[in-house]
This record gives C-alpha cells, sequence and structure tokens, in this order.
C-alpha cells in the first residue's frame, strides 16, 4: 500500500494538535498535486502571488469538473455569497455590505462598540466567579463572538441554539474529511439556505420598523449603486454570521491555548495591556483560525514554481504553512510578539481579505487581555486538547483551563479608556 501523501497526512485528524512539522515537509515543495487534480501551494511567495493573481477565482462553477458534479457554493434558490464570487460582481456585493460594517464609510463604528465588547467579555468572565476550572471555548470563547455579531447584525440572541445547530452543520460540511460529497453538499446546502431564509425573514421585519443593525442598514440602504436583492441579502448575511463567529472562537481558543504555553508572555500582557496588539498579530502568524482555502480555481495555464497549474484545476493555498515559511519570517515555530517584521496570511489577501478583520482584531485584543488579567493563575488541564475535527478552521474543541479565581472587574471608565487603544 502507498504511503499517505504529505497533504493526506495533514487533512488526517491524528495530526490536528500540530500540523506544523508537516507544514515543514509540504514547503519543500513549493507547489504539489493532490491525488484529487488539486493544486497544494505551501511556500509565502507563491501563496501571495496567487491571492494578487487576476487567473485566480473564488468562483467555483470555473472549475474543469463543475458539470461533473463539482463543488457549487451557492445552494439552490440563492445566489453565491460575496467570497464565492469574481470582480465585478465581488466588488459590488461588498462595497454595499461594507458601507453597514464599518471602514472605510463608517471608521468609528468599530471604535464606538469597544465599551459593548468590554461589557460582553466582562459579563462573561464574571460568570465564572463561582468555579475553579471551566471549558474556555464553551464558556468564553464561543458565547462571546456569536453574542457580538448577533447583535451586530440584529439578530435575536434567543435565537442562538438554533443558529448553532445550523452553524455546525456548515462546518461539518466544508470538512473534506467527513463523508462523501455529494451527503456533505446536501446537508450543507439545506443549512445554509434555512440560514438565509431565517435572516431574510428577520430583513423583512426591518423593511418599515428598522433599528440600529446591519440588517436594517442594508434593507434600507438608498446608496448610488442601490441594495442588495433580497436573495443576495440572504445569502451574504448567512456568510457574516457564520464567518463572523467561527473563526474568533478559533483564535480566541488558539491564543489562550499559546499564551497558557508562554507563561512569560501571558505574564507581559498581564502588566501591559498595549501588548494585545502585537499578541494577536503574531497569534495570526503562528496559529491562525483558518489554516487554508480550499476555494480557488485557475482560470488560464498558470506557471509558478517550476510548476503549471491547469486551467480549471482547483487550487489549495495552505495559509497556515506559508506565514511559518522561514524564507519569510525568521525563526518562524518562535512565538514572538516582539517580532518587527510581522506580514502574516491570517486574513487571507488580495481582494477576498478577511472582510471581519476590523472586528476580530479588537474582539481578541479585549478578550485576551481581559482574561489573563481576571483569571487568576490560569494553567492547562489538558495539553494537548481535544481539537474541532476540521482542518480547515483548526482550533481546540474543548480547552479545559484551571484557575484559583476571579479578580473584580475594574472600574468601567477605566477599563473602557484602557481597552480604548486597541482599535
Amino acid at each position: 500500500m502507498a504511503s499517505a501523501s504529505v497533504y493526506d497526512q495533514l487533512l488526517d485528524y491524528t495530526n490536528r494538535a500540530n500540523p506544523y512539522p508537516l507544514y515543514a515537509e509540504l514547503r519543500r515543495t513549493p507547489v504539489t498535486r493532490a491525488d484529487d487534480g488539486s493544486y497544494i501551494l505551501s511556500t509565502y511567495r507563491e501563496i501571495v502571488a496567487l491571492l494578487h493573481d487576476p487567473r485566480v477565482s473564488s468562483d467555483l462553477r470555473n472549475r474543469a469538473d463543475y458539470a461533473m458534479g463539482g463543488d457549487d457554493e451557492s445552494p439552490p434558490g440563492l445566489p453565491p455569497n460575496f467570497i464565492a464570487l469574481d470582480p465585478p460582481e465581488h466588488d459590488r456585493v461588498r462595497r454595499l455590505l461594507t458601507r453597514h460594517f464599518g471602514p472605510p464609510h463608517d471608521p468609528y463604528l468599530i471604535h464606538r462598540m469597544i465599551p459593548e465588547l468590554v461589557e460582553i467579555a466582562s459579563g462573561l468572565i464574571d460568570n465564572l466567579t463561582t468555579r475553579s476550572h471551566v471549558d474556555l471555548v464553551d464558556d468564553f470563547a464561543y458565547p462571546f463572538p456569536i453574542t457580538v455579531i448577533c447583535r451586530l447584525l440584529g439578530v435575536p440572541r434567543e435565537d442562538e441554539p438554533t443558529l448553532h445547530v445550523w452553524a455546525d452543520t456548515i462546518v461539518e460540511a466544508i470538512d473534506p474529511t467527513t463523508g462523501d460529497f455529494a451527503t456533505r453538499k446536501r446537508r450543507r446546502d439545506r443549512a445554509r439556505t434555512e440560514l438565509g431564509r431565517y435572516l431574510g425573514e428577520l430583513a423583512d421585519a426591518r423593511r418599515d420598523h428598522p433599528g440600529d443593525d446591519m440588517l436594517s442598514g442594508l434593507v434600507t440602504d438608498d446608496g448610488p449603486e442601490g441594495r442588495l436583492s433580497r436573495e443576495e441579502l440572504m445569502t451574504n448575511a448567512a456568510l457574516l454570521l457564520f464567518a463572523g463567529h467561527e473563526t474568533t472562537v478559533n483564535l480566541i481558543a488558539n491564543g489562550m491555548l499559546t499564551l497558557l504555553r508562554h507563561p512569560d508572555v501571558l505574564q507581559r500582557l498581564r502588566r501591559q495591556p498595549d501588548l494585545a496588539i502585537r499578541v494577536v498579530e503574531e497569534l495570526l502568524r503562528y496559529e491562525p483560525p483558518v489554516q487554508f482555502l480550499n476555494n480557488r480555481v485557475a482560470l488560464d495555464d498558470i506557471d509558478i514554481a517550476g510548476t503549471t497549474i491547469s486551467r480549471g484545476a482547483p487550487i489549495v493555498l495552505v495559509l497556515a504553512a506559508g506565514s511559518r515559511d522561514p524564507d519569510h519570517a525568521p525563526n518562524p515555530d518562535r512565538f514572538d510578539p516582539d517580532r518587527q517584521y510581522n506580514e502574516h496570511l491570517g486574513f487571507g489577501g488580495g481582494i477576498h481579505y478577511c472582510f471581519g478583520a476590523p472586528l476580530t482584531r479588537p474582539e481578541t485584543q479585549i478578550t485576551l487581555t481581559e482574561l489573563v488579567r481576571r483569571l487568576e493563575n490560569p494553567r492547562l488541564l489538558a495539553d494537548p486538547p481535544p481539537y474541532r475535527p476540521n482542518p480547515l478552521l483548526r482550533g481546540p474543541r474543548h480547552l479545559p483551563v484551571g484557575f484559583d479565581g476571579v479578580a473584580p472587574a475594574p472600574a468601567t471608565p477605566g477599563r473602557d479608556q484602557r481597552l480604548s487603544q486597541h482599535v
């Protein structure tokens, strides 16, 4: 029996806790071809080149095998969301969404949310005061970003259990290691259609009674480019709700795991909260929540690193391997918030650079700062912890942490003033 390829080993759950030695092995050949015909890129320079190459499409309808059942990013009856589109349609939809999210249309929207983010984080930590150990995923890393994205979009928090079921189904369906493709696609389409329908009905209710949330802004937009169609709103609101919390859960959990493994950095952050900015940037390089992108297609033959990627072939960009490329980052396997040059692929790049990055950064800066400041003598109870199955969205499924107590929250003015520097 032939031995498994490096890429196949990366998909194997037994390597989820530490895929980085395999990434180093993968980088020995910057471009490889998987058994399914995909081209795998693992080095920083080549990944960046294709992230900015107009010959690379995010619309999987351009795959050579699309007509034979290739992956279609749109559920029946709904158009693709904007991350599965190419210009000019991608640009139009992204602009319309950005008008109600933040910069450049409203550069202070996220900044104005800081007191609310602090309030949510502080309230979740207050809930831990009677306990000596917790699962930081279930008790903090998940409820924090889902609460934030629900408030931003205008989704009732009491509907979260149903949203959780849909999100879990989508996460499982995009995992290339779980079951046959046709079954996964049917389950994903059903979950995304139900989530889109739910959000469409919420948006309809906002049309006549708008609030200050993002759904209200989208359905009452009188900007020069008009509004999204109802179907576009449904599919893109579903994307924002899903992506707006899933990756942040991983980043917060990966962040606490990394800090607990590096107690010197944890103590520095406790004393110097402004270090959070550099800590989060290094986390995005060192332990990114999105390990690779498997939703790219070549629109033409592309010559790169001595290999020709065939037109219509699927492309996989292994972002986590690229960010630890020693030709790009000195001592790449060292967690170093003092790194002077830190350009990473934690948010991707090019026209599909992470839409939610302006929110994810302060969310993670605030949560890590508050957790390390208020949890007294925190310590890992399992290392490595159990990981989520999905190799793309990599993070702990549970993060058991013990501690000796919970310090009280400081007075609100001082806390808000201290954390306002994070944006």
